[in-house]
């Protein structure tokens, strides 16, 4: 176990190019789930669990920890399965990361090990999975199918967040006519975070388009401006995560920028990797700004003054 907490420490500090490295884990059962090592910060036997009156089952208590007090989310009981059991807490795990700007712990019952994948090896989750499945993407590791999940879509449901523009931001916009302002394309493999960021946009006056990965959007990309024309005759800008099945974020700018039809569109990264995503890296792939996911007001605030050096 101490190899893998040690590998997690190490591996949390590099960044691949469109590759992926996952820390395989699991609930109850034998199917193994993976969550991005960039958003662990640390992986602990259980702590000991202090109770929160009056909150969701879900969270079995809060741990102090590096000076921290941080909520544990059983992992499981949050995806629809059988919470795990009290006595099983001593032999258990929590995986503490870092997403959306806020620290949580995530109850397992067994930590597995690290792999390295490239994300055209990853795809999104069967067509007809529905709604209420809790997975962004799925793997094949060594004839197993590894499920990896939305953590975003559980964290939107444990502790929600507001995804309202306020009245101020609301106004800004509708003193600026937009009515002829090209689209924006928003680009995550997340359906919370789309919805979250189309309403953003929506909600100051702007037209949205969506795609579900980089695949799909360089694809759309290459479709708007197969005729000879510039993306930017059609898009005012675009915001995309970092992780996404088949193409991540960082691919997606680079192959943008080198593409002489492409290249003038302004890309933001918008991430939930606010724990270890830095500048340099944005600086590297050629991105033109990052912030981290999610504030409704801030990304607001944030595309109305790009779109006001457009």
């Amino acid at each position: 176990m101490a190899g893998v907490l040690d590998s997690v420490n190490q591996r949390t500090q590099l960044v691949g190019q469109n590759r992926l490295e996952l820390l395989l884990f699991r609930l109850r059962g034998r199917q193994v789930y993976g969550i991005n090592v960039f958003k662990v910060k640390e992986v602990l036997q259980c702590p000991r669990l202090s109770s929160i009156p009056k909150s969701r089952s879900v969270v079995r208590g809060v741990s102090h920890i590096r000076g921290e007090t941080i909520p544990i989310i059983d992992l499981g009981l949050a995806i629809g399965m059988p919470e795990l059991p009290a006595s099983d807490l001593a032999e258990s795990f929590v995986i503490i990361s870092e997403y959306n700007r806020r620290t949580q712990g995530f109850l397992v019952g067994g930590v597995d090990r690290i792999v390295n994948l490239n994300w055209e090896e990853v795809s999104p989750p069967p067509k007809g999975a529905g709604r209420e499945v809790y997975l962004t993407a799925v793997a094949r590791i060594d004839d197993q199918l590894i499920e990896i999940i939305d953590v975003e879509k559980i964290l939107a449901e444990v502790s929600p967040l507001s995804e309202d523009v306020g009245e101020e931001m609301i106004g800004r916009g509708a003193s600026s006519d937009r009515s002829s302002t090209r689209p924006v394309l928003v680009v995550d493999d997340s359906s919370v975070a789309r919805r979250q960021v189309e309403r953003c946009l929506t909600a100051i006056g702007l037209q949205v388009v969506v795609r579900n990965d980089g695949k799909q959007a360089l694809e759309y990309l290459r479709e708007l401006t197969a005729d000879g024309s510039d993306v930017s005759d059609h898009l005012s800008l675009i915001i995309s995560d970092v992780e996404m099945p088949e193409m991540d974020g960082y691919t997606l700018v680079s192959r943008c920028k080198e593409n002489p039809q492409l290249s003038s569109v302004y890309i933001m990264l918008h991430t939930s990797l606010s724990g270890v995503f830095n500048k340099a890296m944005v600086q590297k792939v050629g991105a033109d700004d990052f912030m981290a996911k999610f504030s409704p007001d801030e990304l607001a605030e944030r595309v109305m003054e790009v779109m006001d050096k457009l």
